[in-house]
């Protein structure tokens, strides 16, 4: 499946930028609309695997998982071998692994499940769920200053056009949660509801979207421009970034 492709093309980006650190970050795409009748009616390799709280809305959809404890520099060499695709029931209660391999899904599976769920119940066709650590937005998010949605949006849109172009939601802000938990994907949700990419705190990057490629483009354009403020910065100057005129311009041209 060229999506599967797709993916492994990604997890390589995320280590090739040191993003992936041993076993950081994870991936889930829902590949329902992609997949033939027969790879729907696949058996599953797997027991079914209770859920902490039904998914109605995921009843009966796949998805591709990277797996628990795996590299992304390994899911870009092998996805199957460090990934799975699994189906939820058509009760929402629970899912099976049905290919390549009984390989367990991230633990975060229950959190981004839930972020796919709160998507889907509100009409949007973002199939991606991706998490991963850039060094330069997280070391951002030690930084009290920066810890405010319209202070960083403001700040990383005026570094470079593109910025504003390709994050037009701009970015939001999850105070510090401890990873994997339920509370950190509920806080996300809350922040989903106005942006595509959230920063939490102290700890990494998450954007959704309908495409894996332009999850990870959101990604690498925020990243560059924090590299550009950063540049700055050590030349001895305070950045002076785009103008407001600028930026609303932007919104014009380009229909934002």
């Amino acid at each position: 499946m060229a999506e599967i492709g797709r993916i492994a093309e990604v997890a390589g980006y995320l280590w090739t930028k040191g993003w992936a650190e041993r076993n950081g970050g994870n991936i889930s795409v829902n590949l329902t609309a992609l997949m033939s009748g027969d790879e729907k009616a696949l058996p599953a390799l797997s027991p079914a695997i209770p859920l902490q709280e039904a998914m109605t809305a995921l009843a009966g959809n796949f998805f591709y998982v990277t797996g628990t404890g795996k590299r992304m520099r390994y899911v870009a060499q092998d996805p199957f071998a460090n990934g799975s695709i699994i189906r939820i029931a058509g009760d929402g209660l629970s899912y099976e692994i049905i290919a390549e391999q009984p390989v367990s899904p991230t633990s975060e599976l229950p959190s981004h499940l839930m972020m796919h769920h709160y998507l889907r119940m509100s009409g949007r066709d973002n199939r991606v769920v991706l998490h991963t650590h850039p060094t330069d937005l997280i070391g951002m998010t030690h930084c009290k200053p920066f810890m405010q949605s319209e202070t960083i949006t403001r700040l990383l849109w005026s570094m470079i056009p593109e910025c504003r172009i390709i994050v037009p939601k701009g970015i939001g802000i999850v105070p510090y949660e401890i990873p994997g938990t339920i509370e950190l994907a509920r806080a996300t949700i809350k922040q989903l509801d106005r942006h595509d990419v959230v920063f939490w705190e102290k700890h990494g990057i998450l954007a959704v979207g309908s495409d894996i490629i332009e999850c990870f483009d959101a990604i690498d354009t925020l990243s560059k421009s924090a590299q550009i403020y950063f540049s700055a910065r050590m030349a001895g100057y305070e950045p002076e970034g785009m103008t407001d005129k600028q930026l609303d311009d932007l919104v014009e041209a380009f229909g934002l």
